[in-house]
C-alpha cells in the first residue's frame, strides 16, 4: 500500500447509512455492510442523487464512531454533492469537515479481498507508520474508475489524523 498525506476540505456527500461495528461485521448474520451496499446499488439509488459532483465516484465512509475500531460506528456509502437541495426522503446527508489523513492506495485485487485485507493492515499499523494518530472523526474508501473491474480493484483508503 502506497501512503501519502493529504488535507481535504469538507466533503459533502449523499446516500445511505447504517450502524454496525468490525465484530458483527465478521459474523454473516449480523454483517450490516454488504446489506447496505447491495441496496444501494441494486436499487439504483446513485440515479436518485441531485447535485453530484464526481458521478461514478463512491464514497464509503466510516464515522460517528462510539470510540475506536473497536466500538459501534456508522457506515455511509453515496456519493459528493455540491448542494443539499432536494434529496429524496429514502437518502441521507453526510458532511466530512476539512481534516487531514494518510491515504493509502489499495490494490489491485479482487473484492472485498482487496479492501478486507488493506483495512487489516491498517488496524494492525502503528501512529507512526499510519501517519499520525487516528481522530475517528471520518475514515473512507473511494471507488473511481480504477475500482469498475471488481476481479482488479484499486481503491483509496483515507484514514482522519488528528492536527
Amino acid at each position: 500500500m502506497q501512503k501519502t498525506s493529504i488535507t481535504l476540505p469538507e466533503i459533502k456527500l449523499v446516500g445511505i447509512k447504517t450502524r454496525t461495528n468490525n465484530s458483527n461485521e465478521m459474523i454473516s448474520e449480523k454483517a450490516k455492510i454488504g446489506s447496505t451496499i447491495a441496496k444501494y446499488y441494486n436499487n439504483n439509488l446513485v440515479a436518485k442523487i441531485p447535485n453530484r459532483t464526481k458521478a461514478g465516484v463512491t464514497y464509503c465512509v466510516y464515522t460517528e464512531y462510539e470510540n475506536n475500531e473497536h466500538g459501534e460506528y456508522t457506515y455511509f456509502v453515496g456519493e459528493e454533492v455540491d448542494s443539499f437541495d432536494n434529496i429524496a426522503r429514502d437518502l441521507v446527508t453526510l458532511t466530512i469537515p476539512l481534516n487531514a489523513y494518510s491515504k493509502f492506495e489499495c490494490g489491485p485485487g479482487e473484492m472485498p479481498i482487496v479492501c478486507i485485507n488493506a483495512w487489516q493492515k491498517i488496524w494492525q499499523m502503528q501512529d507512526t507508520e499510519i501517519g499520525g494518530k487516528r481522530n475517528y472523526v471520518a475514515d473512507f474508501e473511494i471507488y473511481d474508475e480504477r475500482a469498475k473491474d471488481p476481479k482488479n480493484t484499486v481503491l483509496d483508503i483515507y484514514i482522519g489524523i488528528e492536527k
